[in-house]
């Protein structure tokens, strides 16, 4: 079986991959398609720190090949898109409506792969960079079969954390005002979230005057290649910012453009040692700056919802797909998207 596997110091395509058969609340999916996300790139250059080796990949779609025992919600020849909440759907978190809070879910990774005999990790409880893979029960989503899987592969990551971090973190409103710092898989997500929340204006920010396109059509009202330029839209500052790049620096700049009552929020990735600093007499506005994990979402509800959007064409899926690699291709793919030519590309298998 096919797979990308990271041993600490590379990233290869093996061929030589074997997993297990699913267990008692578990599904195996055959996966079709993969969407390379940065997080994926973070595991390799170590912003991520990860147990290695490990088989990459967390943002996949694909169709069942087998379930284990109780498992009802989908079966055999189903089309599913896959999340990395393995939530145990039975703690005080998920009883609340907030399984991206469910401690069963976080830095917990299985290891339902072998090589060599020997036992691999699974990246974001979904290691989707793979032939097949086991996730459990809760994070396969059944989605309708006419929606094309390298299209449904982005749901789970890119879609579910950017459109969620407006609807379900942020909560924007009708008439608010956006602003969206970086214009990548999870930055065109964002736009489209604040466009379908109404938001009245929506600034995105990007130093690649390349992707002004793209980001208008995904929603953005204007496009700048410098936040200094977003008080000449914004005087008083706008009352949502989105840091999608994961720069520190950013982050500061991301406080200082909030308006009164504003809130940042904090979607980019740095790494987990650096340090942001920002100035507490301006929180004093009531300001605020918030986390967000995974968009806040509930994936069982969100992609069902998502789906339904695309197939009115309200949520932009397709567009978010701008090349598409054999897996063979791994290292092409990820050299693209380092280089920020691509919006998303997908590994298909």
């Amino acid at each position: 079986m096919r797979g990308v596997v990271f041993d600490g110091e590379r990233a290869e395509v093996a061929d030589d991959l074997e997993i297990r058969d699913p267990g008692p609340g578990e599904v195996l999916v055959a996966i079709a398609a993969a969407g390379l996300c940065h997080s994926d790139l973070s595991v390799i250059d170590g912003t991520i720190p990860f147990p290695v080796p490990v088989v990459l990949g967390h943002e996949g779609a694909g169709v069942v090949e087998a379930v284990g025992a109780g498992v009802t919600h989908v079966v055999p020849g189903d089309h599913v898109s896959l999340s990395t909440l393995a939530n145990c759907g039975a703690c005080a978190e998920c009883d609340r409506g907030r399984p991206t809070m469910c401690r069963r879910a976080i830095g917990r990774p299985e290891r339902p792969f072998t090589r060599y005999g020997k036992p691999l990790y699974q990246f974001a409880a979904n290691s989707a960079f793979a032939e097949r893979t086991l996730v459990k029960a809760v994070q396969a989503v059944r989605i309708p079969p006419e929606i094309p899987l390298t299209s449904a592969a982005l749901i789970g990551c890119g879609v579910l954390t950017g459109v969620g971090a407006v609807l379900n973190r942020a909560k924007v409103a009708l008439g608010d005002t956006v602003v969206v710092i970086g214009t990548g898989g999870i930055g065109l997500n964002v736009l489209q979230g604040a466009r379908l929340a109404g938001a009245v204006t929506i600034v995105a920010v990007d130093t690649n005057p390349a992707k002004e396109e793209t980001a208008r059509l995904f929603g953005a009202t204007h496009f700048l290649t410098a936040v200094d330029a977003v008080r000449d839209i914004l005087p008083d500052g706008a009352q949502h910012v989105f840091e999608c790049v994961g720069h520190t620096g950013l982050v500061r700049r991301a406080i200082d453009l909030l308006d009164r009552h504003g809130q940042a929020v904090l979607l980019g990735m740095p790494a987990p040692t650096a340090e942001a600093t920002f100035l507490p007499a301006a929180m004093f506005l009531d300001k605020s700056i918030l986390g967000c994990r995974y968009g806040s979402s509930r994936p069982q509800h969100d992609i069902a919802l998502y789906t339904r959007l695309y197939a009115e064409g309200r949520l932009l899926l397709d567009e978010l797909v701008t090349e598409t690699y054999p897996v063979e291709d791994f290292a092409k793919a990820a050299d693209d998207a380092e280089g920020g030519r691509v919006a998303r590309g997908v590994l298909t298998f």
